[in-house]
């Protein structure tokens, strides 16, 4: 009976954990789907197009009779999931979703210096892909993938711009013989190397320098012949020619300034802009700037009288600028815009001293570098090698302004596994020629534009010339709006456009199907169409009345709805049952729980599956009792538990049936004289020995005894209950009776003991008078050493001899 109860009580427990798991996934998915249908209700749309801007988990129902009574048109908007849910087919579901399409997508360009082909440098592919569109819907970013790739023997054009002050003597006569010495070196890299040259001063006005006749001749001292102070000059555009280098810069001179920092930010300006002087072209483009001085900037133009900001703008005439005395130095914001237009990396050749400067400079500059220069310029051609392979080594990618309510965010996989996010998402360092790197890119619109005007926005890395153009075209409408009815006569004899199963209202006019002007609305005549019969509340005090419609209020639950011809109804105040509506076994309509199967009650708590009242008989209730919404209600007092099987007042099934067993198997016990009355309710089996008896593997509940008869012998049996409540038993036909006592062995062992143990105390009363004697004679010993006698002398002599001393006695 144990292992019947047991087993009862392990398919309660089992029923229990599946119900609670059942209802902890109705309770996640209802969280969920309010979580999700949430920002779809709350915006309130009132077409398709302001619906799937809600959010990119919202669509727009349009089914012509989707909405139930009372319901506004906002309520057509909504999670997929839940339109799904209240009957709309999905071919009704409007969803438009984003996507891309690559325009252009040239491979990146693979070859080797010193190849047989000579490509143009517009036929060389560094950046993969080169021209994509994206269509992009409302909070769903689009993603793509770029890819770039160091090109070897890559063209690049040089510019060498070089401070002309009197300190910079020395290292002019150095820099006369850098075009073929840099064309050597330059050729280890590339196949197709420029370079140009050009110089500066300072600004041609009092404080900067001195305006006297004779220093503006010469503005050195002594017997010094310097040049006329000068802004910026070109001397030498763009050239392949290494000894046209060396040519005109061996005839420039040192001019002279008055102040320490240099006007060299209007040179690099005039470079920057000027791209058709200079000659740069659409390859790599170094400028290498070269000075033992600090530098002005915007503001310090006050000093000179000059206030106008500089507009970043060419003024070369005759490779001369000619507006230094009119225009500001540009500011550091304002070089970093021109040079990164125009793909400029800048490398900063300066003497020790300046380089905490420079460094400072560098690091509000992209793609630019700061070198050591020498006193003398004599290693401006390791310095300039050195700052390249730095710059190229690095790729860092730049967007173009973003449109209002676009985001964009990168993720980089450069060499040996390392990647990047956020701001590192831009960059990979360390890339040699033929390293190829991604870049994955997220494009979110977060909102439509006004004028739903496409907008194209570019990346490209810095440095290079090469960019990547992305066409934005924005998801802003639904395509059922491009086939709405204008004027149509559903809404109300052409009062509005019927378009994704909706009225969508001309001006002046309101209502689900545009039937009252906004003139209308206030009327109490309207409000009378609104009210219950012998009710004085309009819409049952849950919603407007509109055009003599009742238009449901929504709550800050949106899972809680309000519906019916006067928002009478609504699908949260069912009753409950466990805190939840309808037990979460059934569904609310209109304040009345509609139950799933196998369910019932007012909440939908009451089970109709008797699983759990079934016993371990296989009965219901163990045949003593009703099972009632899942429990039993046991019919027999004497009988307890979930499936009524439990009786604390009940004999066992062996004990109860003993007597019976051993009158009808063995003809004696308490029940011999009354057998034939009070124990034939059950069928009889003999068996020869105890395996003969039923395993409990049959499909009978079976029971296995073991029990003692009136003459101490154990008799055993089994008794079982099959489908139909016929009991039977099976008992083993001869009892096992303990045999009588063996006299001989038993006085045997008793005498044997009383030896033994007299034996034994003997030996340990020896054994502790050995220990005795042995420490007696150990303590004897000790003493005996102890003792140490003269044996030159008599103890018990004393001597005759008396000495006494007079205490007056001082030895004289």
């Amino acid at each position: 009976k144990s292992s019947s109860l047991v087993s009862g009580f392990v398919l309660q427990t089992n029923f229990k954990l599946l119900t609670c798991a059942g209802v902890l996934c109705c309770l996640i998915w209802n969280g969920f789907a309010q979580q999700g249908g949430s920002d779809c209700i709350k915006a309130n749309a009132k077409s398709c197009g302001e619906c799937i801007q809600a959010g990119p988990n919202c669509g727009w129902c349009k089914k012509t009779d989707f909405l139930q009574e009372g319901e506004p048109t906002s309520a057509r908007c909504d999670d997929l999931a839940a339109l799904k849910s209240k009957g709309c087919p999905m071919e009704d579901i409007e969803n438009p979703r984003g996507s891309k399409q690559l325009l252009e997508n040239r491979e990146v360009t693979n070859r080797k210096k010193g190849a047989a082909e000579k490509l143009k440098p517009e036929a060389i592919t560094q950046i993969q892909p080169q021209k994509l569109s994206l269509h992009l819907r409302v909070g769903e970013p689009q993603t793509f993938s770029l890819t770039f790739k160091r090109a070897e023997d890559y063209p690049i054009d040089l510019y060498y711009l070089m401070d002309l002050s009197y300190s910079m003597k020395d290292d002019l006569e150095n820099v006369k013989s850098l075009g073929t010495a840099l064309m050597l070196e330059m050729e280890k890299i590339t196949s197709d190397f420029r370079i140009g040259f050009g110089s500066f001063v300072e600004k041609t006005v009092m404080p900067y320098i001195s305006t006297t006749p004779a220093k503006l001749r010469n503005p050195c001292t002594g017997d010094q012949n310097c040049t006329s102070p000068f802004s910026y000059k070109n001397v030498l555009s763009l050239t392949s020619e290494g000894n046209k280098f060396n040519e005109l810069v061996g005839k420039q001179h040192i001019s002279g300034n008055l102040d320490s920092p240099e006007g060299g930010f209007d040179a690099i300006m005039q470079v920057a802009v000027c791209g058709e002087q200079i000659g740069w072209r659409n390859v790599t483009r170094l400028l290498v700037f070269s000075t033992d001085a600090g530098f002005h900037f915007a503001g310090d133009g006050k000093l000179g009288g000059i206030v106008l900001p500089n507009d970043g703008k060419c003024h070369l005439e005759n490779n001369v600028y000619t507006m230094s005395h009119y225009y500001d130095y540009p500011s550091i914001a304002h070089l970093v815009q021109k040079l990164s237009e125009n793909n400029i990396q800048t490398i900063f050749a300066v003497t020790e001293e300046f380089q905490a400067v420079y460094k400072e400079l560098k690091n509000l500059i992209p793609k630019s570098a700061v070198g050591t220069l020498s006193s003398n310029s004599s290693n401006v051609i390791q310095l300039i090698i050195d700052a390249y392979n730095s710059l190229s080594s690095e790729v860092i990618l730049e967007n173009t302004k973003l449109p209002k309510g676009v985001t964009i965010s990168y993720k980089s996989f450069c060499k040996n596994g390392v990647n990047g996010t956020q701001e590192d998402g831009r960059k990979c360092s360390n890339i040699s020629i033929g390293d190829e790197v991604t870049f994955e890119i997220n494009i979110t619109a977060n909102e439509c534009p006004k004028k739903e005007q496409n907008e194209t926005i570019k990346i490209k890395p810095l440095g290079f010339t090469e960019e990547v153009e992305i066409n934005l075209q924005f998801i802003c409408e639904c395509q059922c709006q491009s086939e709405g009815e204008p004027n149509s006569p559903a809404c109300h004899a052409g009062n509005g456009t019927f378009e994704c199963g909706a009225c969508r209202c001309n001006e002046g006019r309101i209502g689900r199907l545009c039937e009252c002007s906004t003139d209308e609305v206030n009327s109490e005549d309207m409000d009378a169409y609104c009210r219950r019969e012998n009710s004085t509340e309009i819409c049952s005090n849950n919603g407007e009345c509109i055009c003599g419609q009742c238009v449901c209020k929504k709550r800050e639950n949106t899972n809680e709805v309000y519906s019916g011809k006067y928002c009478e109804c609504d699908n949260f105040n069912c009753d409950r049952s466990n805190g939840l509506i309808c037990g979460g076994n059934g569904i609310c309509k209109c304040r009345v729980c509609e139950c799933f199967p196998n369910f019932t009650g007012s909440a939908c708590d009451c089970s109709l599956d008797t699983t759990p009242c079934m016993a371990s008989n296989g009965q219901i209730c163990n045949g003593r009792g009703t099972c009632e919404c899942g429990t039993c209600n046991c019919t027999d007092p004497k009988f307890q538990g979930p499936t009524c099987e439990t009786c604390q007042t009940c004999l066992g099934v062996c004990t109860e049936h003993k007597d019976c067993i051993q009158c009808r198997a063995f003809d004696k016990g308490e029940k011999k004289e009354t057998c034939s009355q009070e124990c034939m309710y059950f069928n009889m089996t003999r068996v020869d020995s105890r395996e003969k008896l039923p395993q409990p593997n049959q499909p009978d509940p079976l029971s296995h005894c073991k029990e003692k008869d009136v003459d101490d012998c154990w008799f055993y049996f089994t008794y079982s209950v099959n489908s139909n409540g016929e009991a039977h038993v099976h008992v083993v036909e001869t009892p096992e009776c303990p045999s009588g006592p063996d006299i001989i062995p038993i006085v045997a062992g008793v005498v044997a003991g009383i030896v033994l143990i007299g034996l034994a105390l003997l030996l340990i009363w020896k054994l502790l008078m050995i220990i005795h004697d042995r420490r007696e004679f150990a303590k004897f010993e000790k003493e005996k050493m102890n003792a140490k006698w003269d044996t030159g002398e008599n103890p018990i002599y004393k001597s005759a001899v008396t000495t006494v001393v007079n205490p007056k006695y001082e030895g004289k």
